[in-house]
């Protein structure tokens, strides 16, 4: 029975999610992320003593990791280098992949998890804007951390500015350091490959992606603890926000149009039920009811050997 209630709402929703509007879609959405961080630089200063007031904190709390991540990573290349690949690509190859298996393979949870996934990013650009961060590497005042990425330069791609290739820096906001939506956009892929991977590789890779992330942040001293926390509480937000934001847009759309496009497509792959046989008419007070059949009589057995013939 689950099995063909399944297959019929998989095939709606697939049937409404159409690549050639969801691509524009997220390609504005990432074109706005991208844009809103080199937009909204704010003031360098203010960065600064954003992001010494976030460390002080830390020191106070005793929960300041970073340095001794960096350490690690800048004294053992054999960590930072990996580490440097993973921070430059991952961010912007493992998310949309993420989203092109959900639509493909989980249609029935795409909308959801897109939709989750877009407002938290939209909460994050209010973060950069309302507070504009410097990351630990950019810190003045000997505070004794290291760009492994500039440390590292000559293995990949990026320069001193962050990863951005080598003369584009001026296209990357270096500033947006709070809240880190590199941890958050990965403890996203992780819930979903954990929630709708069946296999236990793909389980494990989501549990392992967002913690080797935030690690991996910190030790290239990209980010601090509280901007991981940071980016874990947008993701909380965008979380309880997604499905309310979905029921206000299908409320909008079903005052827009007559029927939902979601109904119409269930209706269609929905399969009929089989028809039954019709029962037969009761007799009516003017019709007298059938007679009893006749009940059929045996004939008498044939007589045996030695038994003579009776007659009645």
């Amino acid at each position: 029975m689950t099995m063909t209630t399944t297959a019929p709402r998989a095939a709606a929703y697939r049937g409404r999610l159409r690549w050639w509007t969801e691509l524009p879609l997220i390609a504005v959405v990432y074109g706005l992320y991208s844009g809103a961080r080199v937009l909204v630089r704010g003031d360098v200063s203010e960065a600064v003593q954003h992001g010494l007031d976030i460390l002080h904190f830390e020191q106070l709390l005793h929960l300041d990791p970073e340095r001794w991540f960096n350490r690690l990573f800048t004294r053992h290349a054999f960590l930072g280098v990996p580490a440097d690949f993973a921070y430059a690509s991952l961010h912007y190859i493992v998310t949309p992949a993420v989203l092109v298996w959900l639509w493909r393979r989980r249609p029935t949870h795409y909308r959801v998890a897109r939709t989750w996934l877009m407002i938290s990013t939209f909460i994050g650009l209010v973060g950069f804007t309302a507070v504009p961060t410097a990351p630990p590497r950019l810190l003045t005042g000997g505070h004794g951390f290291i760009d492994t990425m500039a440390q590292y330069g000559s293995y990949g791609w990026w320069g001193t500015d962050a990863s951005a290739p080598r003369g584009m820096g001026h296209l990357t906001n270096q500033y947006a350091a709070m809240p880190s939506l590199h941890v958050g956009w990965s403890l996203w892929c992780g819930i979903m490959l954990f929630r709708y991977g069946r296999h236990r590789v793909l389980r494990g890779i989501g549990v392992l992606y967002p913690l080797v992330t935030a690690l991996v942040v910190m030790g290239t001293a990209n980010h601090y603890l509280m901007d991981a926390c940071a980016g874990v509480a947008v993701m909380g937000i965008g979380f309880l926000l997604a499905k309310p934001a979905l029921r206000l847009t299908d409320a909008v759309r079903s005052r827009v149009l007559p029927t939902a496009p979601a109904e119409q497509s269930l209706a269609l792959t929905t399969p009929a039920p089989a028809p039954t046989a019709a029962p037969a008419p009761a007799p009516t007070a003017s019709e007298p009811p059938a007679p009893p059949a006749p009940r059929a009589i045996p004939s008498p057995a044939p007589p045996t050997d030695g038994e003579p013939a009776t007659h009645p």
